[in-house]
């Protein structure tokens, strides 16, 4: 492979924005492949899984180069020269790459890759942590699949079509996929494309969601023309999901605390052509309240640590801190005893997350349960989804239902 200047600074200004201004990485990534209009599939390839692996793999190269963040350019060439050896990629002779010492590099990647925290590059404090809650041998597999790059999965839009049909009109645009099985509605790219540009999404034939997402909704048992709530719903994938095995008909009301989320949510509602879903603003308790027992169906895709998703964020290894996991937790079962006085009696509720650490799972369904809220609820069924075992996302659902 031949290194290209203006690829190759793209990345450099990426990686200090990330690692220097506190830049989420899609952001910087979204923000670098609009440089240059000229660039083809190849160039933003690489741009983007450069960028990507630099920030996935950012303390065993920091170590590596020994160099810390905040770096100053020349550190961030470093990590760069330690990202091209350990990809066998030939050097140019630039004047931003000084003298690199190969053989130490690479003999300094093999002494460190047999340390887990160097090898899947993760702060200790995450690692003695994931190990107290899950165990050395599936904490080991589990940290190995999350560093892998995430699959590209569709979710096909049944209120527009089959996936039989999705994946004939994709076909038709050079974009192939395969069924995945166990999962009813969903496409899996072999190939990374850009999807957004196609003709079926534009027509909302297809959302893009992971595996393990898409299992969410259809736990929560949904039929149509129920009364359902939403009460985290971000910028919707699930609400659009629900709506999807809902058939159109009944309610689902889309709560957030973040209005800027639901205006995306109802922009992806338009496209998908989902006409049976409200959106309601989280401003007051007064909210809530207007809703107490008056749900079919409550989800409760709760705010966590982000952990089964890393693979997708990697530089939340980076952002993530052992206070905010503490606090999120408080916020989760504040959350439960809120939100679940909207399910009405024979009413059932599904507590999702994007964690594979119990005590944000199990553990707070369990204590859920044991308080004077939790009373008027048995426990159903739970599902935990590591990524070594499913392939895709670490995610969590437990089903109750209400006496």
């Amino acid at each position: 492979m031949r290194l290209h200047r203006n690829l190759t600074f793209a990345v450099i200004d990426s990686i200090r924005d990330i690692f220097n201004e506190g830049v989420y990485a899609d952001k910087a990534v979204e923000k670098a492949l609009k440089r240059d209009k000229r660039w083809g599939a190849r160039d933003r390839k690489f741009v983007a899984e450069t960028i990507y692996d630099i920030v996935r793999w950012n303390r065993l190269y920091s170590e590596i180069a020994e160099v810390k963040a905040p770096y100053d350019r020349d550190n961030i060439w470093r990590l760069f020269s330690v990202w091209c050896i350990l990809r066998g990629i030939k050097l140019p002779d630039w004047n931003q790459i000084g003298d690199v010492p190969e053989r130490r590099i690479k003999g300094r990647f093999a002494e460190l890759s047999r340390t887990r925290k160097y090898r899947e590059s993760i702060p200790d404090w995450m690692d003695e942590m994931c190990v107290a809650e899950l165990g050395e041998e599936v904490w080991t597999k589990e940290i190995a699949a999350l560093n892998e790059q995430a699959k590209v999965i569709l979710r096909t839009n049944t209120l527009n079509g089959s996936k039989e049909i999705l994946q004939k009109k994709l076909k038709a645009e050079d974009i192939i996929t395969e069924f995945l099985p166990n999962h009813p509605d969903a496409l899996l790219l072999p190939e990374r494309v850009n999807v957004f540009k196609s003709e079926a999404f534009h027509n909302g034939l297809f959302e893009v969601q992971d595996a393990s997402s898409q299992l969410v909704a259809a736990y929560l048992d949904v039929k149509p023309g129920m009364k359902v709530i939403d009460t985290c719903a971000g910028a919707g994938g699930k609400t659009l999901h629900l709506s999807a095995l809902m058939e159109n008909k009944g309610q689902i009301i889309a709560m957030d605390i973040y209005e800027s989320k639901l205006k995306k949510l109802k922009i992806r509602a338009r496209r998908n052509g989902a006409h049976n879903i409200d959106l309601r603003v989280i401003d007051s308790t007064k909210v809530i309240k207007k809703l107490h027992e008056k749900a079919d169906r409550v989800l409760i895709d709760a705010p966590c640590s982000g952990l089964g998703v890393i693979r997708r964020n990697p530089d939340s290894k980076w952002k993530l801190q052992p206070e905010f996991i503490e606090n999120i937790k408080k916020v989760q079962q504040e959350v439960l005893q809120q939100y679940s006085k909207m399910v009405k009696p024979g009413g059932k509720m599904v507590y999702a997350t994007c964690s594979v650490l119990p005590s944000e799972n199990q553990e707070q369904v369990k204590n859920f349960l044991t308080s004077e809220a939790g009373k008027d609820f048995t426990f159903v069924s739970d599902k935990k989804v590591l990524a070594h075992i499913s392939g895709f996302d670490g995610f969590y659902m437990a089903l109750l239902e209400r006496k």
